[in-house]
């Protein structure tokens, strides 16, 4: 057997035709839209990153070493072009015999969309495994050898059934024979950071005996381009693993996981590999599996290369994502009409166990569910029966799992390839057709599901995928508070507002802080007590994993942090346990010495902080117009989530500064008032009410009364959560009430606390109202509805004789109380010309003596206009009133 390729020793970059691709289609799945396998109603898309039958095939005939279009041998070379690997780049190792029975090695580029040649056998060799270095000078390659040989005197013709080479291929020189035995060997380059680039190489064997060494290979270069194996004859290895049952390389993290059984008890351990030739096992944990005989002889390899002759008894795959989560899904293929399979999150210390009852299946298709790793949630999915999307960083409540059957589970894509397997995030392989897809979550059909299921969980899994999981934040809230404001009184078992709130909250601020993300609510719903229609599960204790070095870093010192949380159940804060601090802050303002305590005077701190930071931020006159005003109680509140906010994260992160946790602390309570601004906002511009300036007079239209329906639910939401209003909210909300509702009505929603009388809207009432009719009976009513310290400040505003009645009253007290019992027994009182004589004495004796008292003291409604001339006329009205004269 020779190597090499016929005509050109160097790597031949082809680049991608648009023609060709576009031509390919018809060889792989049907598309819908461009690169695209989404399909309608699907919630899952799918696009074909890659597919052999499109981006290679087309390219592919073999004459003289020359790759260029034909179609006449399109259907041979198909017949047996696959893919091989896919290395940690993206860059895909796919394989194909020519015409002549020459076996090629390719590379495909996903970045610059163009194909190379690697590699030529120049006989049919049945390659099973293949990686290349990063710098694409080693080539490593395992092959099986037919049974019978041909008779060709081969110079390199092995003895063993399997042979293992490595390869120089810059350019193709030399080759060395790692192993030649008689079960299959699987290759993988170790993928250093990008950063670092060493003359070194290391290259992990997999063998199908159960052992896993790692050889490291030192090259030189020659000649200014030839990159040599330096002391091919020596290469040193390491021993890394051995007597496995089940292992998976995890390409993204350069980690690997293996099971071992150690006295019947199968462990699950995990090496990680290093830039350099060090790696250390980090990892380990006891395993609650129940292995057969059967499963324990069987060996079962994930993500070491692909082909189709993999057995799939043994369902075990492990993902890792970068904020530290860790997950074990497996499950057993089972002839009983119930599917079982369990997803342990190693991160929180449990594990659930899934049974889904399943229909019968269609012909060719097994009860092997698919586990697909989409970052934020595990995919599993058994074609024509189900399709659940588990979430793995807030995965305690069953709601937040969304499953889905029928239709609503329905991919087309995968409904007739049984041999898919998942080397990346988001990635999926179909090894039949050779399509590598990118799968991510349809915010389309996510939206459409939230929009027309009838069912809460389906609703609040989908509303929570819609705010945290997704890119473009503003238009995932916008499209749900759109639906808010369509259903906002649809949900029996959750308030989408509050659940809106605290997950859009969690979202904003959990990037920019991400040690709080064990720390801070990312739901409003504390438990969930019903079942999912169609599943059932359980949820049992699980150990948690043994690290074996302490000095960690990256993602294990994620996963390590947020392991120290497991034990700590009231490690998060809810706004809930608010209620109690705020109805005793509440009692206590009802005294005046405890206004004046450092307590409440910490509190109003830090609510001034919050109400200036907001009006910086909203500098700006905004679409909605509120009011500048801060409302008694709501300015407590705000204040009060402060105090408990940096207690809070003072408590469990005590090595951040009093400056950061102050800055985390603002920033969360102000992102809270404008996500209610939002709301309000997103209301008004869909009710197009416009920057209309409000009058009291008239009747609401129904567009109005749309957004005071949707402001009432926000004060419902906000009470139950405890959190307080922006400011101007109440102001705004209780006009649009006067306008928008009936007066028995209104009073009934005052009384109860739904509408709030602030200062700004009774103003705005006494002034924009006449004093006739309806219109006196609704003044009336609210201006008996307040307090005697509230009646002073609105009084002078309303031209009434009650008012006058009131304010005369209160400027004959205040005038009083300013003379000592004393001053004014010994004052006489002086015979002065009244403005209206009386022939009622007490009357004259009371205007004679309050005239004199207005030139000893200040007038203490001097601004206001009024005098003792205010209180004769006022007098001579109400006693007119009185006596109907």
């Amino acid at each position: 057997m020779r190597s090499g390729t016929a005509t050109n020793p160097g790597l031949e970059l082809l680049p991608l035709s648009p023609a060709a691709a576009a031509g390919s289609f018809a060889f792989a799945f049907s598309l819908q839209g461009e690169r695209s396998c989404s399909g309608e109603g699907m919630l899952l898309e799918f696009e074909a990153a890659f597919d052999l039958r499109r981006d290679v095939l087309p390219l592919l005939t073999l004459e003289g070493g020359q790759l260029r279009e034909g179609n006449d041998i399109s259907e041979k070379i198909s017949e047996t072009l696959h893919i091989v690997n896919v290395e940690q780049s993206g860059k895909i190792i796919f394989t194909w015999k020519g015409t002549r029975g020459y076996t090629y090695i390719g590379l495909y580029d996903p970045e610059t969309k163009c194909n190379e040649v690697l590699y030529t056998f120049e006989t049919d060799v049945r390659i099973i495994s293949c990686s290349v270095n990063r710098e694409r000078t080693l080539l490593a390659v395992s092959y099986l050898r037919p049974t019978k040989c041909d008779g060709v005197n081969e110079p390199l013709r092995p003895v063993s059934r399997c042979l293992t080479l490595l390869i120089e291929i810059h350019p193709v020189n030399n080759m060395k024979v790692l192993k030649a035995v008689d079960s299959c060997v699987r290759v993988q380059f170790l993928y250093p950071a990008e950063m670092h680039h060493f003359p070194e190489s290391h290259l992990l064997l997999i063998s199908e005996d159960r052992y896993i060494e790692q050889f490291h290979v030192s090259v030189v270069t020659e000649e200014g381009f030839r990159v040599l194996i330096q002391n091919p004859g020596q290469l040193p290895k390491d021993r890394v693993a051995e007597d496995f049952i089940w292992a998976q390389w995890d390409m993204l993290g350069q980690r690997l996981f293996y099971i071992i059984v150690k006295d019947s008890q199968p462990l699950l351990k995990c090496v990680q590999f290093y830039p350099d030739q060090n790696f250390n096992e980090l990892m380990e944990m006891s395993l609650d599996i129940v292995l057969t005989d059967t499963e324990l002889r069987e060996l079962r390899l994930v993500n070491f290369g692909f082909d189709t002759y993999q057995d799939r008894s043994l369902n075990v795959h492990v993902f890792a994502s970068k904020e530290g989560g860790l997950c074990l899904c497996y499950s057993w293929a089972s002839d009983d009409a119930e599917v079982v399979y369990t997803v342990a999150f190693l991160h929180r210390g449990y594990s659930k166990t899934f049974a889904v009852e399943v229909t019968e299946l269609e012909s060719g298709l097994n009860k092997c569910v698919l586990f697909l790793d989409l970052d934020y949630y595990i995919a599993v999915y058994l074609p024509g029966q189900f399709l659940h999307l588990l979430n793995t960083r807030h995965p305690d409540l069953l709601c937040y799992h969304l499953f889905l059957t029928g239709e609503q589970a329905r991919i087309d894509v995968l409904l007739q390839s049984p041999c898919v397997q998942a080397p990346l995030e988001g990635t999926l392989l179909d090894c039949c057709s050779g399509t590598l897809f990118t799968v991510r979550i349809s915010r389309l059909h996510l939206l459409k599901l939230l929009q027309n299921s009838k069912l809460d969980c389906q609703r609040l899994a989908a509303l929570h995928c819609a705010l945290l999981y997704f890119e473009n934040l503003m238009y995932s809230e916008a499209q749900v508070i759109q639906w808010i404001s369509d259903s906002v009184s649809t949900c029996a078992t959750f308030d989408p507002i509050q659940e809106f709130l605290v997950a859009s909250l969690y979202r904003r601020i959990i990037p920019e802080n991400g040690n709080l993300c064990k720390l801070l609510p990312p739901t409003s719903v504390p438990c969930w007590n019903m079942g999912i229609p169609g599943i059932t599960c359980t949820t049992d204790i699980i150990a948690l994993p043994v690290f074996k070095e302490k000095d960690i870093e990256g993602f294990w010192e994620s996963l390590f942090s947020g392991l120290e949380y497991v034990n700590y159940a009231e490690s998060c804060f809810h706004f809930k346990t608010l209620q109690r601090d705020w109805c005793k802050l509440i009692t206590e303002l009802n005294t005046e010495e405890k206004k004046s305590t450092l307590y409440h005077r910490n509190i109003l701190d830090n609510a001034k902080m919050v109400l200036s930071h907001l009006r910086v931020q909203n500098s700006e006159q905004g679409m909605v117009p509120v009011f500048e005003e801060e409302v008694y109680q709501q300015k407590e509140l705000i204040g009060l989530i402060m105090v408990r906010l940096k207690d809070h994260l003072t408590r469990h992160l005590p090595y951040l500064k009093k400056d950061k946790i102050d800055k985390i602390a603002l920033d969360y309570v102000s992102k809270l008032l404008d996500l209610i601004v939002l709301i309000l906002e997103t209301a008004w511009r869909k009710y197009d009410l416009g920057s209309w300036d409000f009058c009291l007079a008239g009747k609401g239209s129904e567009h109005e009364f749309s957004v005071f329906h949707i402001m009432t639910c926000i004060v419902e939401a906000t009470n139950g959560l405890c959190v307080p209003l922006p400011p101007g909210f109440q102001t705004l909300h209780t006009m649009l009430g006067i306008r928008c509702l009936p007066l028995h009505t209104l009073l009934h929603y005052v009384d109860n606390g739904v509408l709030q009388l602030t200062e700004t809207c009774v103003t705005r009432l006494l002034k924009d109202l006449d004093n006739t009719g309806n219109n006196e009976k609704l003044k009336f009513s609210i201006v008996t509805r307040l307090p005697e310290a509230f009646c002073q400040k609105i009084y002078p505003v309303w031209d009434h004789p009650v008012s006058s009645s009131f304010i005369a009253r209160e400027y004959v007290r205040r005038l009083l109380v300013k003379l000592t019992k004393r001053s004014l027994g010994r004052r006489c009182v002086s015979d002065r010309t009244l403005s209206v004589y009386l022939d009622f004495l007490p009357m004259n004796y009371l205007i004679r003596m309050l005239m004199d008292v207005e030139e000893q003291v200040r007038n203490p409604f001097e601004e206001d206009n009024v005098d003792v001339k205010f209180v004769e006329e006022t007098a001579l009205k109400q006693t007119t009133m009185l006596l109907r004269l």
